[in-house]
């Protein structure tokens, strides 16, 4: 998990005068969560922008407020409905020393013998699962191995996802995370139409020959 650094000031500008804060580049955010008061602060917009592109909900980052140093999960981001730049940010400070719950991405990988060989279709369920930890032991993303799936109706879920004790999962163990079904019956069917259709357009011809 790559170590994200953010220097950030505390903010005393709120409401509609923010939107100067972001003329100026500047983007307002707040820290809020285990044993502090919520600190309304102001990033480098750009800066924020790149640092934060394509991070999971689970990535711990240090935001360095003055002489404070604050760990914390991006909870929220708020984006303009047109433009897409990020308008604010909520991030949740944690404790170190206790167990947090945060949701971690699935991700799959490796490719399923089923799929190739009996041309099986992949159906995905859950994409996140909830798990509590110390956040040292927090996964950035959780690796879902489909070479497993070797048959036509092979399927992965919670409970198949292993962690060391380190790493609680919360999410209902009986949740899908992917299945492999036959291919859909109307392509079957509309495969098989065509297959029969085309001696009789062969034997037609043929008559039309035949007539000459």
């Amino acid at each position: 998990m790559e170590d994200i650094v953010l220097t950030a000031e505390k903010r005393v500008v709120i409401g509609k005068q923010v939107r100067g804060l972001r003329r100026q580049g500047k983007l307002p955010a707040v820290i809020y969560g285990h044993n502090i008061q919520p600190v309304a602060i102001t990033l480098d917009a750009r800066e924020t922008s790149r640092s934060l592109a394509g991070i999971t909900p689970s990535h711990l980052i240090t935001i360095s407020v003055g002489k404070d140093k604050h760990t914390v999960l991006v909870r929220e981001k708020q984006r303009h409905p047109v433009q897409g730049v990020l308008q604010h940010i909520d991030f949740l400070a944690v404790s170190m020393t206790e167990k947090l719950r945060a949701n971690v991405f699935i991700e799959l990988i490796g490719d399923a013998p089923a799929v190739k060989e009996f041309d099986g279709l992949l159906v995905t369920g859950v994409e996140v699962v909830e798990v509590e930890c110390l956040p040292k032991d927090l996964p950035e993303r959780i690796q879902v191995d489909l070479s497993v799936l070797r048959q036509i109706g092979d399927s992965l879920h919670v409970r198949d996802i292993q962690f060391g004790s380190a790493v609680d999962i919360l999410t209902d163990p009986a949740e899908m995370v992917v299945l492999v079904t036959a291919p859909v019956l109307e392509e079957v069917e509309a495969a098989a139409e065509v297959a029969a259709a085309e001696p009789e357009v062969i034997e037609k011809g043929r008559k039309e020959e035949e007539a000459f």
